[in-house]
């Protein structure tokens, strides 16, 4: 890696070097500030009825029928609800 560096500062300008490059392959999130916001407010709510608590499955398929988003899966909405809860922590 160090090489491989040393080889780009040569080849363009060392602040060049040291930016972050765009990432072309990247996918857009799923869930952005708003969503994420909406997820919190539907996890803290009562859940529907049958059911004792909301589950990430319930969850997931209630942000789609509320055209929050278009698909999610249920790994998303795990990741985003621990990321939230280290952030309140």
């Amino acid at each position: 890696m160090v090489e491989r560096v040393r080889q780009q500062c040569v080849l363009e300008e060392i602040e060049t070097t040291l930016e972050r490059k765009v990432q072309k392959n990247r996918k857009p999130r799923t869930l952005d500030g708003k969503g994420e916001t909406k997820l919190v407010m539907l996890a803290c709510s009562n859940p529907p009825d049958g059911h004792a608590q909301w589950s990430l499955k319930l969850l997931s398929n209630k942000l789609v029928e509320l055209e929050i988003v278009d698909t999610i899966s249920t790994e998303t909405v795990r990741r985003s609800l621990i990321k939230l809860l280290k952030a309140v922590a």
